[in-house]
C-alpha cells in the first residue's frame, strides 16, 4: 500500500513539473515570437506606407493612415487565435519616417476572454489574465537620402 501511494505521487508530481515547464516554456517563445511578428509586419507596414509621390522627388515620407490600415491588417492575419492582442500606436512621424508601436498580449482561456477589456488597478489591460507579454518596438525607415552638398560641407566643417 505504501508503494501504492508513493507511485501515485510520482505520478502527480511529474504531471505538475510538466505543466510548470510547458506555461514557461509558452511564455518565452510567446514573447521572441511576438516580438519578431511585430518587427516583420511593422517593416511591410512602413514599406506599403510610403508615399511614391514624394519618392520621386527624392523625399522619404509615410502616410499614417495607409501605415496603421496596413499594419492592422498584416497583424491581423497572422496572429494566434489562442491569445489576446491590444496594439497601440504611439509615435507616428511621417517625416523623418518613424514609428513606435505597443503590442500586450494575454492568454486566454475562452473565446470571450478578450472581449472585457479596460485598465484594471495594477496597469494591465486585460482584466482577469495573471500572465501578460508587453513588446515595444520604435522603427524607422532607412533609405539612401539626397545631400544637399552646402549643408553637407557645414556639418562636416568646412566653408
Amino acid at each position: 500500500m505504501n508503494k501504492a501511494y508513493l507511485t501515485v505521487g510520482l505520478i502527480m508530481l511529474s504531471i505538475i513539473a510538466l505543466v510548470i515547464i510547458n506555461m514557461f516554456t509558452s511564455y518565452s517563445t510567446g514573447n521572441e515570437l511576438d516580438y519578431y511578428l511585430l518587427r516583420e509586419t511593422t517593416d511591410a507596414a512602413m514599406e506599403d506606407a510610403v508615399s511614391g509621390s514624394f519618392a520621386r522627388e527624392g523625399i522619404t515620407r509615410i502616410d499614417k493612415e495607409k501605415f496603421v490600415e496596413s499594419f492592422i491588417l498584416r497583424f491581423s492575419s497572422t496572429v494566434d487565435d489562442r491569445k489576446c492582442y491590444n496594439v497601440k500606436f504611439y509615435d507616428i512621424n511621417e517625416v523623418p519616417p518613424k514609428v513606435s508601436v505597443r503590442v500586450e498580449t494575454a492568454t486566454a482561456q475562452t473565446s470571450t476572454d478578450c472581449g472585457g477589456r479596460g485598465e484594471a488597478e495594477d496597469g494591465n489591460s486585460f482584466k482577469g489574465q495573471a500572465i501578460s507579454i508587453v513588446t515595444e518596438l520604435t522603427s524607422i525607415v532607412e533609405t539612401n537620402y539626397k545631400n544637399n552638398p552646402g549643408a553637407q560641407n557645414y556639418v562636416n566643417g568646412k566653408d
